[in-house]
């Protein structure tokens, strides 16, 4: 079986919000598209230093994680993240991974999203 992947946008939601009050014009919402591994072995959403240096999400915090090969870290959580994909939405946090790692679209925004072929990922 090979690897998923989707082309999806983020866009920093607190610049949306700022966007809305007029504290920010909306050419100044920080946003990018992404080649996300689409990763069901994943729970949640997942980025590197670069997007989050585009991004500039707010730290919420730290989570205890479990990377693929075993080992236990603790990573960043930043956000909100509105990600798109085709005519779909969801808004999130995400866990900064260390490093240059690909992003990972998880479980729980591809749920939320209800994207058709990716549902059958999720069984």
């Amino acid at each position: 079986m090979g690897y998923t992947y989707a082309n999806i946008k983020l866009v920093n939601a607190g610049d949306i919000e700022l966007s809305k009050s007029h504290l920010l014009e909306e050419n100044e919402i920080k946003q990018m598209t992404v080649r996300a591994l689409v990763d069901t072995g994943c729970i949640t959403f997942c980025i590197n230093y670069a997007i989050q240096e585009v991004l500039q999400l707010s730290k919420k915090g730290t989570r205890k994680s479990v990377l693929a090969d075993g080992r236990i870290v603790e990573l960043d959580v930043v956000g909100p993240i509105e990600i798109y994909y085709l005519d779909r939405y969801c808004t999130t946090n995400a866990l900064l991974m260390p490093g240059n790692e690909e992003p990972l679209l998880g479980a729980i925004p591809m749920a939320e999203m209800r994207v058709p072929h990716f549902l059958p990922l999720l069984r």
